[in-house]
């Protein structure tokens, strides 16, 4: 009798640039949002944070920041507000995890903001498929 072991194994790139970012949102190794976040958040970085956290609730999405500070919330709110005029709230406030709300007012600002950054088939986390079309 013959017994057979299958693996799999695969590495990514190990870039030194890369390091610069990971000191910026890590602290002692918890993820935190960085003082000049204004400055770091592009359309882009949006799109990855829906990507990588976002989920559409009702007519909106929510960013589940769960493991952010209120402060740091509070702040990354403010930045898309500012920068951006994308409304949101902050929800789970009594449970000590705050999440952000974008409200469905601000969706199709959002969706045109961050759409040319998103593959087809992740335009689910938008509400969106791959035929949707908007001005």
């Amino acid at each position: 009798m013959f017994l057979f072991f299958y693996s799999l194994e695969f590495s990514t790139r190990n870039l030194p640039c890369l390091n610069e970012l990971y000191l910026l949102f890590y602290k002692n190794k918890v993820k935190i949002i960085p003082q000049n976040i204004y400055d770091l958040l592009t359309p882009i970085s949006i799109a990855h944070l829906i990507l990588g956290d976002g989920a559409i609730l009702n007519k909106g999405l929510v960013l589940c920041t769960d493991s952010y500070t209120l402060q740091e919330v509070v702040t990354l709110v403010n930045v898309l507000k500012i920068k951006y005029d994308i409304n949101c709230t902050i929800q789970g406030i009594l449970n000590n995890r705050p999440r952000i709300y974008n409200l469905g007012e601000s969706m199709l600002k959002l969706r045109t903001l961050i759409k040319p950054y998103i593959l087809s088939p992740m335009l689910y986390k938008l509400n969106m498929n791959s035929f949707f079309i908007f001005g």
